[in-house]
This record gives C-alpha cells, structure tokens and sequence, in this order.
C-alpha cells in the first residue's frame, strides 16, 4: 500500500469525520451548557448596570464560552467538502494527467483527462476490492490501470486483447483470434518525443475507430522486461509476440505502436488492477482546443 493521494485523502476523510462526529454528538451540546451556566454567572456582576449593557455582557460571556477550538472548527468546515471529493473521485469521477507520448495521437504529453470510476463495477477505496460488478472493458476501450510491474504507477493504454483472445503483433500487424485488424494510411504525424514524422494510421477495435502511429521501416525488437505471470501464455520472435490472454486478464497497446511499454513486453493487466475508463479531455494548458471526448 503506497502513500498515494487517495490514502492521504481517506486519512484527513476519517479524522475530519471523527472530529464532526465528536462534535455534533458530543462538544457541541456541552459548549452550550457551557454557555448558559456563563451566562446566568455573568448576571450576578451586573446589579446597577442598564438593561441594554448587561444584555451586551452576557452575549460576550456566552460567546467567549460557546467558541470553538480553531482545529474542530476547521474540520468541521472540512469535512463535507473532503467527503465529497473522496466519494466523486472513489467511485463515480477521477482525473488524470498524461505523463508521456505513448498514446499519440489519440492522447498528448500533458492533456488532463478523467476518468470513468464506475463503468466497470464499483470499487472499495485504498484496497481496490471490486464489490459490485457492473460491466467489463470492451475491445477499443482506453483504460487506466495500476502498472503491473509497480502497482503504485497509474499506466493508460488501449484495451486489445479480451480474455481467452490470442493476441499476435508481427511485422507490424495487429491480428486478434486469427484476423487481421487492418490499418489505413492517413498522412504524417509529428511526434515530439522524436521530433520526426511518422505514418498516421486508421484502426478499428471492436466498435471504436480510432488512429494509431506506424513507422513500419523502423526495426522493433521484442523482449519481455520482467518475468510477469503468465508467460507462459506468450510467445516471442524476433519481429513479434504472441499471447493468449488469461481469465480475467487484459492485453494492452499504446496507440503508439514504436513508442509504448505495454503487455507486449510486460504481460497482462488483471481485472483488479483496474481504475476505470478514459473517455474526456478536461484540459491542456499547451492546446486549449483538445478539450472534449476521444475514443
């Protein structure tokens, strides 16, 4: 368990709320007794004082006697909103930002998105325990997940393989369960992190089309990086792989084909390492005009 943003957020969510419940339930009526008993005190100092004095002096000893300590106060007024963030970012919306180019040109370096929490069953907070199941990625989705080999790194790539698929990339080409999945020529693209043009491509998975980027001159070499499970499932030569997913098991690419880490050389996504589905671009402070939804 990493000391992540939604285990410090879940901390400050229960000691907030411990402290709002202390204080509705318990210091709160107690202030106030406080108070009243300061009040009628404050009447015995007043013989000889005007009527609109002594009022103004038995407010300020209720007050004084009614305030509440500066740390309850701030997380009593906390409180609702840390409540709120932490149930719309744990179970309906999250947001995300790209850290790198491996899904060019469909996402960029810098595009802030969110992030579907639900689509794909609801989950507990901090141990990701799936506790309603609601529905499952779908062949083209664009998912974020925890990396599997550092789960304590968000990854996001493109849903390919399904499980039970037998997933194989040579030369190239994508072919899923025996098919070919064709790719159409749709001009250059300029990518940054090489600071060259490379092939824009046209691809369909499932029903989402969507464009992918091919440099099909530039050699590729395939390679696992780690021992993952189920290795045994894949198989490698030296201009491809193939794979049969697992149950309960994802395979995924990067719309970057030449310029992504991902189940080609580091296995499979299982389903508890999901975090849901990408589907909006909220912000990018270099390109304003990417803002909306993407496939």
């Amino acid at each position: 368990m990493s000391w992540d943003f939604a285990l410090i957020l879940f901390v400050l969510l229960v000691v907030t709320g411990l402290v709002w419940c202390l204080d509705y339930f318990v210091l709160r009526a107690r202030r106030r007794a406080r108070a009243q008993a300061a009040m009628v005190n404050a009447d015995y100092g007043l013989a000889g004082v005007d009527a609109q004095e002594a009022a103004r002096l038995r407010q300020e000893a209720y007050d004084r006697a009614n305030s509440t300590p500066w740390f309850i106060e701030y997380c009593v007024s906390f409180f609702p909103v840390i409540l709120f963030v932490f149930v719309l970012r744990s179970f309906v919306i999250e947001p995300f930002r790209i850290p790198s180019g491996s899904m060019l040109p469909t996402l960029q370096n810098g595009d802030l998105i969110l992030v579907n929490k639900f689509q794909y069953g609801i989950r507990l907070p901090i141990i990701d325990k799936k506790i309603i199941s609601i529905g499952t990625p779908s062949r083209g989705d664009v998912m974020v997940f925890r990396y599997p080999v550092d789960p304590s790194v968000d990854y996001i790539k493109r849903v390919v393989g399904l499980p039970g698929d037998v997933v194989l990339y040579q030369n190239k080409t994508l072919s899923i369960n025996g098919h070919e999945v064709a790719h159409v020529r749709a001009g250059d693209y300029f990518e940054p992190d090489r600071s060259a043009y490379v092939g824009r491509y046209t691809e369909q998975l499932g029903t989402v089309e969507h464009s992918i980027l091919l440099n099909k001159e530039a050699p590729q070499d395939f390679m696992p990086i780690s021992d993952y499970p189920y290795r045994n499932n894949c198989e490698y030569f030296s201009n491809g792989v193939r794979c049969t997913v697992p149950p309960k098991h994802y395979f995924m690419m990067g719309d970057n084909r030449d310029n992504s880490l991902d189940s080609r050389y580091w296995g499979f996504v299982p389903d508890q390492n999901i975090v849901g589905r990408a589907f909006f671009i909220w912000m990018n402070f270099s390109e304003p005009s990417r803002i909306g939804r993407f496939h």
